[in-house]
Formats: structure tokens, C-alpha cells, sequence
């Protein structure tokens, strides 16, 4: 008869002696809890950042317990791809651009590496728009940012303004970038050396340089970017505003820095 119906054994037995199915309470009760993690982070988190949530609150489950309970809620992650790089083929002069960064993305404290890029965003009324960023490595926290109509020096200067407006930089700091125009131009070299920031550069045509920003892009697109059509410019400018403030730097967990928030690091001292 439970074969027919399609109820298990122990389900029948538990029901006829009026026992209360205890897994079952059990795995009711953590749904609800891995749905709330799932709706907080608006279906950006799969199972591996949804257990480190709900084990910092003390609920303790297996990763691979949260998954199954992820698939039988229909619940899915939105998926960042792994970081592909294309090389460019334009001509770039790399003349005394040396890169001092070399891969080395770990850092031992704050404002002691930098990383900067810019990434393009469309709207329907003002077409391709850009937001220039800049990275602490230390704490993977955006602490700069610029968004506007045109991809000049100036957007990359007021990027730094901001991130400088965060807290001083240390002594030497390397900022990094990629060998556009906007990063090198005279206004941006002269800007970093009076604030005694060492420019570091990727190597021409190998965006593996700059991985940590690259990946950062890559999760903006896929988790925020791509999900919608921006109207405006000034409704992009304040979706991406709230992203980065308000999920990004706030409450977005990273596994490369033990699942931490970038705001906890940041809320170190700076030096």
C-alpha cells in the first residue's frame, strides 16, 4: 500500500503511532531558515555561502545537506562564471610601466594594495555609460567608485578622491592597473604620485594581471548588471550606488577571505 501511494514505510508507521517524524520537523524547520539566507541575498547565494550564514548564527548543516534542501525547494544561485580573460590586440606602449603587483593579490593589511578598473553599463537613454572602481585587496571592499556619461582621466581621479576619502593611504601603497588610456594618461600619473601611490600595470594583452578586479566586475554583471534594463542614467547610478554600498561591501560573504564581510575588515584601523 505505501509503494502505491508513494509514502515511505517509516512516514506510515510514524503516522499510525502518532510520532512526530523528527528529520522531518527538522528539515522543515532548516528550510525555512535557508530560504530566509536565499531571499536576504535576493538568490545571489548557493549552498556553500548559505551554510557559513547559517553557522555563524549557530545552525549547524552540512553543505551538501543544504544543497539537496536548496533543490527541493526549486531554490537556485545566480552563477558567477569563472573569470576568462580575452587579451587585447590594440597597440599599448608598456615603457617604464613595470608590474609590481605580479599576481600577488594578497595584501597584509589595509590601503597596502590597490587594484582599479573600468567597466562599461548600459542604459536606454544615454546608451554605454562607465564606472570606474577602485579595490582594497586587503579587505576586497570597493572603497572608491566613479559612474558617468564618459570614459576620461577624470572619471579614474574622482574614483581615487573617494577611495582616498576612506582613509589614508599607506606609505608606498601600489595601485594597479591595466594599461588604458584613462590609467595612463598625464592628469591620472600626476594625481598618483602626489599622493605617493606607486603604479603598478598589467602586462599588455593579459587581463590575468588584474583578476581580483576582473572578478569583481564579473560578479556585478551576474548579479546585478545583467538582471536588469536600466532606463536611466540616474536609475543605473542608483542601483549600482546600492549594490556596492548596501550588498556588496555590507553584507556579501567572500570565501577568499574566510567568508567574511569586506565591511568587517574594513572597520579595522587604518594605519
Amino acid at each position: 500500500m505505501c509503494k502505491v501511494l508513494g509514502i515511505a514505510r517509516s512516514e506510515y508507521y510514524y503516522q499510525i503511532n502518532k510520532k512526530k517524524n523528527r528529520y522531518k520537523e527538522a528539515n522543515e524547520k532548516l528550510d525555512k531558515e535557508i530560504k530566509e539566507e536565499y531571499e536576504k541575498s535576493k538568490g545571489r547565494y548557493g549552498s556553500p555561502k548559505i551554510q557559513k550564514r547559517l553557522e555563524k548564527r549557530g545552525i549547524r548543516a552540512s553543505q551538501k545537506r543544504i544543497a539537496r534542501r536548496m533543490k527541493e525547494m526549486g531554490l537556485r544561485s545566480i552563477t558567477v562564471k569563472k573569470f576568462r580573460p580575452s587579451g587585447s590586440k590594440g597597440k599599448v606602449d608598456d615603457t617604464n610601466k613595470p608590474n609590481l603587483l605580479a599576481q600577488n593579490f594578497k595584501a597584509e593589511g589595509l590601503r597596502e594594495k590597490m587594484v582599479s578598473d573600468i567597466t562599461y553599463i548600459y542604459t536606454k537613454e544615454k546608451g554605454w555609460t562607465y564606472l570606474a572602481i577602485v579595490m582594497d585587496l586587503y579587505s576586497l571592499s570597493v572603497i572608491g567608485y566613479s559612474y558617468g556619461e564618459t570614459m576620461e582621466a577624470e572619471l579614474v581621479i574622482k574614483a581615487i578622491q573617494n577611495a582616498r576619502a576612506k582613509g589614508k593611504f599607506k606609505e608606498g601603497a601600489i595601485f594597479h592597473s591595466d594599461l588604458g588610456s584613462q590609467y595612463t594618461s598625464n592628469k591620472v600619473e600626476k594625481y598618483l604620485k602626489e599622493l605617493e601611490l606607486v603604479h603598478s600595470y598589467s602586462k599588455k594583452g593579459y587581463p590575468y594581471d588584474n583578476a581580483s578586479m576582473e572578478s569583481f566586475n564579473a560578479i556585478l554583471k551576474k548579479e546585478e548588471v545583467n538582471l536588469h534594463v536600466y532606463k536611466t542614467f540616474e536609475e543605473a547610478k542608483r542601483t549600482i550606488f546600492e549594490f556596492i554600498e548596501s550588498w556588496y561591501n555590507r553584507r556579501r560573504i567572500h570565501s577568499s577571505i574566510g567568508y567574511k564581510i569586506p565591511y568587517e575588515l574594513e572597520n579595522q584601523k587604518i594605519c
